[in-house]
């Protein structure tokens, strides 16, 4: 795996890398692709990172993870259950949603869809929580807090991470996970994508276009 040239510079890629690499390299099954874990940094550079929204791990469905949290490959239907109830709530909010699952469309407007677990062995939901892929949100979230940005953290994992975005001026917004388990405790309603747009528009910056197609 080679480390995305603009964040190379983070400790996690000389200090917990290899050592993860190492453990992957004995196992087999593993998804997404190599060529797409750092998929959601390469598309987001830290400076044109304007919107994070943090996710737990991969889809452990061979065919749907390609390394942007919550996305999926554009011809993967039905969608997760997550996803489908992200485009529910879109559709409520902001009156439609994008024709597809692949949510590379919002990469690249600046939202990093950074899961904290890289890689997830087929069919084994959360099995690579612990082998020291969160080091690397533990140092992403402190170096995007040098300037205000909008933090989309659902459910209490991502809300675990909290403390590491520091400084002034974020927009943080923190509800339930779009899960079907937990959707309705919070996360339907909650209208992250308006409330995101407007706190762009009052920094003077373009809103991101939700609804449209990845390029």
């Amino acid at each position: 795996m080679i480390p995305p040239h603009a964040w190379q510079h983070l400790p996690f890629f000389a200090q917990d890398l290899p050592r993860i690499e190492a453990v992957l390299a004995d196992q087999a099954d593993i998804l997404p692709p190599a060529h797409q874990r750092f998929a959601a940094l390469e598309a987001c550079p830290p400076d044109a990172v304007r919107v994070v929204i943090l996710g737990q791990d991969p889809y452990p469905t061979p065919g749907h993870a390609h390394g942007l949290a919550f996305s999926v490959e554009a011809d993967v239907y039905p969608l997760p259950r997550s996803l489908k109830n992200i485009f529910k709530e879109m559709d409520e909010d902001l009156g439609g949603h994008p024709a597809t699952g692949d949510l590379h469309g919002w990469a690249h407007q600046g939202v990093l869809l950074l899961n904290t677990a890289l890689t997830v062995p087929a069919g084994n939901a959360g099995a690579h929580a612990r082998l020291g892929w969160s080091r690397l949100t533990e140092q992403v979230l402190p170096s995007l807090s040098d300037r205000p940005r909008a933090f989309l953290l659902w459910g209490k994992h991502a809300q675990g991470f909290r403390p590491l975005i520091t400084g002034a001026g974020h927009l943080v917004i923190e509800t339930a996970h779009p899960s079907p388990l937990s959707a309705r405790r919070g996360f339907f309603g909650s209208r992250p994508f308006s409330r995101i747009n407007e706190w762009l528009t009052q920094q003077g910056q373009t809103p991101i276009d939700w609804t449209g197609e990845a390029p």
